[in-house]
């Protein structure tokens, strides 16, 4: 069985939220009052301001934790196991509603593209009392890959 070398490909902006794009699986680190981490799996985007995004509710101890400082690392996954995955770190900001409104239609587009009534998913996003996490990329770890360390 052939051996599997660890890769850490370091990128630009742009390749970065390529990268990011078609993957919504991550893990969002947020810091306690404390400054100890606490983490969530989460479901995430890229809105068209090249942030990711994440749709969640005010009640949420990341969304105090954001509130608090605003500050986060997002951890994105690939859909495998064992896939590529990169840290991101940055200025981080709740949205409430109603300015969350038109920024979660953006979100549900870039993780599932076009909704079959868009007034019904407005609706339903006031009705649960959502609100949206965005992560402004400041700087981010290479793309990376598991496996032994290259010679």
């Amino acid at each position: 069985m052939a051996r599997k070398f660890a890769t850490a490909d370091h990128v630009a902006l742009p390749d970065l939220l390529e990268f990011v794009r078609p993957r919504h699986r991550m893990v969002l680190t947020a810091f306690r009052s404390g400054g100890s981490p606490q983490s969530s799996p989460v479901t995430g985007g890229v809105d068209g301001e090249g942030r990711i995004v994440i749709a969640t509710y005010p009640q949420r101890a990341k969304t105090a934790n954001i509130r608090r400082h605003p500050h986060a690392s997002v951890v994105v996954l690939s859909d495998e196991f064992d896939g590529p995955y990169v840290q991101v770190d940055g200025a981080a900001e709740v949205v409430d509603l109603p300015d969350a409104v038109e920024p979660l239609v953006d979100y549900f587009r870039s993780i599932a593209g076009e909704h079959p009534d868009w007034d019904e998913y407005r609706q339903a996003m006031r009705d649960q009392g959502k609100c949206l996490i965005r992560v402004t990329p400041q700087q981010w770890g290479p793309i990376a890959t598991g496996g032994f360390p290259p010679r």
